[in-house]
């Protein structure tokens, strides 16, 4: 007999992990002593985790730029173009647009758009700058004539780039952010006209690794010369240039700044996350229950190293939760494209939301979950009076309706080896409006399962349906089996009983079957047993596949042939014809 082991107690009662020699990982022998873990941020009443987000943040996509960058083959002003017109169509109002000081190819993109009318009014298109004095010029320049901008100026404020790439002091490097901001309000007063509506945006790059109040120091200096107040916003942008830490030491990273910056009700304090760490998503989400106002990001995480944050994952996570992103994503196949063709990397099938099989299950007992919750949501939406598309979603598997964002239910469920009858039944059901019955669907699944171990890989819903015609359809064009039903009348006494008189061919010949009984079923299996077939009723099902005077109905029926228990299916305008075929179908697979 084997004792259990009671965990023990450490000194405030939490329980002890039981020790087995065997189930400790070994060290990896990689060299940890080089890196050091990121520092915890001290804020013992912070609130972020209590909150939850019910609006969507203000957007900014960066595709354009900061996605732009890290391209292998930079987008061509076609492909930029593309892009551009896509952000719009979304619903994206503010779009870093390039870097028209790093080369011509930025500039006259920056141009092209202002000039050809291609901003809508109430779109902001941002541009980004370093902090000298030529390229700030040359930045503005390329706004001329725009209705909305904003340049955005960064540089470098972490220890080690201070130490490595500046070699400077922290005064001069914050003297840096004022100067910049400084340069920029002159020539934008200089260049730009009145027609310009011109903001400006501040980012202290690599603010993961800057001390924290190092960085509000620059921010406050930077305001200093700015002047926010009613009307006249800065934006400050706390980038992950280099995502270090959790996203909970983010997200406190956000609170304390949030608290601490002295006008901040003028202060749009912006996100903008990499994935280093993987975690991006849920960075730039906790930083917004932070005090974040705005997230910076690309489609489907296109950036440097491991990409930007994803903003069709943010957005499609709010629309998940019953909160509207403002961006449309209804059409994420043509989103996906578009993405594709401009960056000329594809979206990994897998993507969340977007890729090919993100709403696809090929486990037996997921699509067993995923039909139930399809039929489950038709009766709720019937008895309430309503449509599927008025009650709230509820599909174990499926975070979202598919159809939301474009997709149709024929990739729902497919099926491999791995399937079971569940998925089997939602493709006949889904497709063909057969709704096979549960010992039914046992059995055919057993037929493709024999078909998915013998070929290997997947079995598309048109190899499904044409192994199920050839299963139990036996039909002019598919004339197989002892038995071809061709017309069938039933006439019913003054008792009851019914008397069928069937014209079939029989082994090849034609003959004309009849028998009697307390139904037309019962009396084609009373003529069966003329021919020497032994046929007995197990279970019988029907339904009708649409509405209207043309409606046609699938019966199914469950025999004992001849010690064999089989279903067959037939399919027909008229039930009683449709019986019959059913009755047909099984007796031609007993004899095949």
């Amino acid at each position: 007999m084997t004792t259990p082991v009671t965990p023990a107690s450490d000194a405030v009662g939490r329980p002890t992990p039981v020790t087995n020699a065997t189930q400790f990982q070994k060290p990896s022998g990689m060299p940890v002593h080089k890196y050091r873990g990121y520092e915890a941020v001290d804020i013992a009443d912070r609130t972020w985790p209590d909150n939850r987000i019910t609006v969507a943040p203000r957007w900014l996509s960066t595709d354009l730029r900061d996605g732009n960058q890290a391209l292998i083959d930079p987008m061509s002003p076609a492909r930029k173009r593309e892009m551009f017109d896509l952000l719009v169509r979304m619903g994206y109002k503010e779009i870093e647009v390039g870097f028209p000081s790093s080369g011509e190819t930025d500039f006259a993109f920056v141009r092209s758009i202002i000039e050809e009318g291609a901003i809508p009014e109430d779109v902001t298109i941002s541009v980004l700058t370093q902090a000298r004095e030529e390229l700030i010029e040359r930045t503005v320049e390329s706004l001329v004539g725009a209705r909305r901008a904003t340049v955005h100026l960064y540089n470098a404020t972490a220890p080690t780039f201070r130490r490595v790439v500046f070699r400077g002091s922290k005064e001069q490097v914050k003297q840096i952010a004022v100067d910049g901001t400084r340069l920029v309000m002159e020539y934008a007063e200089k260049i730009l006209g009145p027609e310009t509506v011109f903001g400006y945006q501040y980012s202290p790059e690599i603010f993961t690794d800057t001390e924290l109040d190092f960085a509000l120091e620059v921010c406050e200096a930077v305001c200093d010369v700015w002047q926010p107040e009613e009307g006249r916003e800065i934006i400050l942008n706390l980038p992950a240039t280099v995502e270090r830490s959790t996203p909970s030491t983010h997200a406190d990273r956000f609170e304390w700044m949030s608290r601490n910056l002295s006008r901040r009700e003028f202060v749009c304090l912006s996100v903008h996350p990499h994935n280093d760490r993987g975690t991006a998503v849920a960075a730039a989400e906790l930083a917004i229950m932070a005090g974040a106002d705005r997230i910076e990001g690309c489609l489907f995480g296109q950036g440097e190293r491991t990409g930007n944050v994803d903003l069709v994952t943010l957005g499609m996570n709010l629309f998940s939760q019953g909160v509207d992103p403002q961006i449309d994503f209804s059409q994420i196949d043509e989103i996906r494209r578009a993405s594709e063709y401009c960056n000329q990397m594809e979206i990994h099938p897998r993507h969340p939301y977007a890729g090919d099989l993100v709403y696809t299950a090929f486990s037996g007992s997921h699509q067993d979950a995923i039909k139930k919750g399809f039929d489950a949501m038709e009766r709720d939406a019937a008895a309430q009076g309503k449509t599927v598309d008025d009650i709230e979603w509820a599909v174990p598997y499926l975070p979202i309706d598919p159809k939301d964002v474009g997709r149709s239910y024929e990739a729902v469920i497919r099926v491999n080896s791995q399937s079971g009858k569940g998925g089997i039944a939602y493709v006949l059901k889904n497709d063909h409006k057969l709704d096979l019955p549960r010992r039914m669907q046992i059995e055919f699944s057993r037929i493709i399962q024999a078909k998915t171990d013998a070929e290997g890989g997947e079995v598309t819903p048109t190899q499904i349906w044409s192994t199920f015609q050839d299963e139990y359809l036996p039909n002019a064009d598919n004339a197989w089996g002892r038995i071809q039903l061709r017309s069938g009348q039933t006439t019913t006494d003054t008792d009851g009983t019914d008397t069928l008189t069937v014209e079939a061919t029989v082994d090849g010949t034609d003959t004309v079957l009849t028998g009697t009984g307390n139904g037309p079923i019962s009396a084609f299996f009373e003529a069966l047993q003329a021919i020497g077939i032994d046929a007995r009723l197990l279970d019988y099902t029907e339904h009708t596949m649409s509405e209207g005077a043309s409606a046609q109905a699938a019966s199914y029926i469950e025999c004992a042939i001849d010690g064999k228990v089989l279903w067959g299916i037939g399919i027909d305008a008229n039930t009683t014809r449709a019986s019959l075929k059913a009755v047909v179908s099984a007796v031609n697979r007993a004899s095949r």
